[in-house]
């Protein structure tokens, strides 16, 4: 075990959280979030809160206690949590539980079909100790493309579909044995959901979906219970990369490439080294998946589960008579494999932030990343995302001006004395600073010192740290370009 100080809300206090040491800090971020108060809290101690509600239910109605057990092995591997209303028991939410689909995936042994179906029956069983009267739970599969990745399968892949439904499948077979209550013989039905494939990559799969459906009973009225749901802070506990059924839309989170890609190159025999030789060549080892990738993905698993997301949508065709965007723009003008740019260490009001850049052979801005190393996980994603976006934007003929016009000036906290950045003295926000810094390094026009109101000290407080004592001079892209190395 080790002990983090996280915090679930970026402006809130750290508290010790107390995590296996394999997990990574988001992992105790999620738990901070998950568990109610404050103070220092432990997985093992924020879970006993529930396991032992079921263990108690179960004995009261003349059940095994081992539910509990199985519960606790299950989130201890990582392949199973239930959903905030549980961790919090929230009596008037619906409660739930998400599978993560890549952890039943061992690289030796394989995927566990067997773990995998008792997992289904033991979340959906507690469900119901949980919640004996509620109509609807929420029991749904998460990680698909960490799992597609590992066994080696492209996500747009026929082969990844009949996979994908026949865990579906399995799921709803499962879930629904736990759910029909003592009413089988008297009132039972056979399962409406259709047949599932009859071959999958993984050995056993499609045999075990077919044969839990064939033994189902349906009682009128039973729960829906299963689906795809919105994501939330638990698939941040299970350390799941992809939500849902979504494919991985990149290949690099957090600057490295994500664990889907590794799987991926490993399953392709290629090392990192020679992939990237291979797109240097103009191939491209990472694909990735397209809305028709997706959309074909939703149909295969929607008729097997009780709730599904919309589908997803594409980008509306123009209307008829509309004026064509100029070609460049509709195309997008793609970054170089190989480009400059620039890296930038800095704090704003005492928070760190890496602000980089990727440049096209001309010099001018095509991308952006923004790393904030010691925030929450949501609001690190938040800001990964929206580099992306502007990064979209730049690569498809918005303005570098037209960004800082609308985002310089942005007050929310953090905000104060920027160090590490001479180009900056202070900023208003984070994204205030940033587009300070790219208004100053590539469009040569530093923006006047921003306003902001520091907090009032105390004699209990420590002084400040003071800015970086750096040069006022020119920009960090500017000096950059000035260093020569002469032998």
């Amino acid at each position: 075990m080790r002990q983090v100080m996280a915090a679930s809300d970026p402006d809130g206090a750290p508290r010790p959280v107390t995590i296996p040491a394999a997990w990574d800090d988001a992992s105790a971020e999620a738990l901070a979030a998950l568990a109610p108060g404050e103070g220092p809290i432990s997985l093992a101690a924020a879970s006993s809160v529930w396991l032992g509600v079921i263990a108690q239910r179960a004995r009261l109605q003349g059940l095994s206690p081992d539910i509990a057990l199985c519960l606790h092995g299950l989130l201890r591997r990582r392949q199973a949590a239930p959903t905030p209303p549980v961790w919090t028991m929230d009596q008037g939410a619906t409660p739930g539980f998400v599978l993560n689909l890549g952890a039943f995936q061992d690289p030796e042994q394989g995927f566990s079909i067997t773990l995998f179906a008792e997992a289904a029956l033991q979340t959906a069983r507690a469900c119901r100790l949980l919640a004996p009267e509620a109509t609807s739970y929420e029991i749904g599969l998460t990680g698909l493309d960490d799992l597609l990745a590992a066994l080696g399968l492209e996500y747009g892949s026929r082969a990844a579909r009949d996979t994908a439904a026949c865990l579906a499948a399995l799921l709803r077979a499962e879930v629904t044995q736990a759910l029909e209550g003592d009413q089988r013989d008297l009132l039972a039905m056979p399962a409406d959901w259709p047949t599932p494939p009859l071959r999958t990559a993984i050995a056993g799969l499609a045999e075990a979906a077919s044969a839990a459906r064939f033994r189902t009973s349906l009682v009128p009225g039973a729960p829906s219970a299963t689906g795809i749901f919105p994501s939330s802070v638990t698939e941040a506990l299970l350390g799941v990369e992809t939500s849902g059924i979504a494919p991985a839309f990149a290949p690099v989170r957090a600057g490295r490439l994500s664990r889907a890609a590794q799987d991926r190159l490993a399953a392709a025999g290629l090392s990192p080294e020679a992939a990237l030789a291979a797109s240097l060549q103009g191939d491209d080892p990472l694909p990735i998946a397209d809305h028709a990738a997706h959309s074909a993905m939703h149909a295969a698993i929607a008729p097997f589960l009780h709730v599904m997301p919309p589908p997803p949508t594409a980008l509306p065709a123009p209307a008829p008579g509309a004026v064509p965007s100029p070609p460049r723009a509709a195309r997008g003008r793609k970054m170089p494999a190989h480009h400059s740019g620039m890296t930038v260490k800095a704090a704003v009001g005492g928070h760190r932030i890496f602000l980089r850049t990727g440049e096209y052979d001309d010099g001018t801005l095509g991308e952006i990343a923004i790393t904030l190393p010691k925030e929450s996980a949501a609001f690190r994603g938040m800001a990964e995302c929206f580099a992306q976006a502007v990064s979209i934007g730049l690569q498809h003929g918005v303005r570098l001006d037209a960004f800082v016009e609308a985002f310089a000036n942005t007050e929310f906290g953090p905000a104060g004395l920027v160090e590490g950045d001479p180009a900056v003295g202070a900023a208003s926000s984070l994204l205030d600073y940033v587009f300070r810094s790219l208004s100053a390094n590539y469009l040569g026009r530093p923006l006047p010192e921003a306003e902001w109101t520091a907090p009032a000290a105390t004699d209990s407080e420590r002084d400040p740290l003071l800015p970086l004592d750096l040069p006022r001079g020119a920009s960090a892209r500017m000096r950059r370009r000035a260093l020569r190395v002469v032998a």
